[in-house]
């Protein structure tokens, strides 16, 4: 499921995704804060890795993830503003391609067949940044649902 909206300002576009994992509420949850775990899914195209993560996962905590695509690296960053275990993960989203007060807010939720994930960031410059940034975080939770299976 996919919604976009589109406000006056450019920056107030946004964007909700959802998907469901074939895993426990906590597992799904607890991926997006391990390192390794985020390694192996935040690869939002098929010829992109993770080589470095780091995750301080507290409330103020920060996070850095270095995606690779080819030699080109693009660093991504962020501060957790909230942790609700199992539940909601809500983060700031810093990268070349974002605007200041840019973030994503992660909603978890037990389905049966797993765990729905409903994914929502706002703020983007443009609304082909918010359009890339659809297509990368259905690519992220594509390799979620695959990372969690394994």
């Amino acid at each position: 499921m996919k919604r976009y909206r589109r406000m006056p300002n450019m920056t107030d576009l946004s964007l909700t995704t959802s998907r469901v994992i074939n895993a426990p509420a906590a597992s799904v949850f607890n991926a997006w804060l391990d390192p390794e775990t985020l390694m192996r899914f935040m690869t939002p195209g098929p010829d992109m890795s993770v080589p470095k993560a780091e995750t301080d996962p507290v409330e103020g905590g920060r996070f850095h993830i270095l995606m690779k695509s080819g030699e080109n690296e693009i660093p991504h960053s962020g501060t957790y503003v909230e942790i609700s275990r199992h539940s909601r993960l809500v983060f700031t989203w810093e990268s070349p391609f974002s605007v200041e007060g840019s973030t994503v807010t992660l909603e978890f939720a037990n389905v049966e067949g797993g765990t729905e994930v409903r994914l929502t960031h706002v703020k983007f410059p443009s609304e082909e940044s918010r359009n890339n940034h659809d297509a990368g975080w259905t690519g992220i939770l594509t390799a979620l649902d695959t990372a969690m299976a394994a």
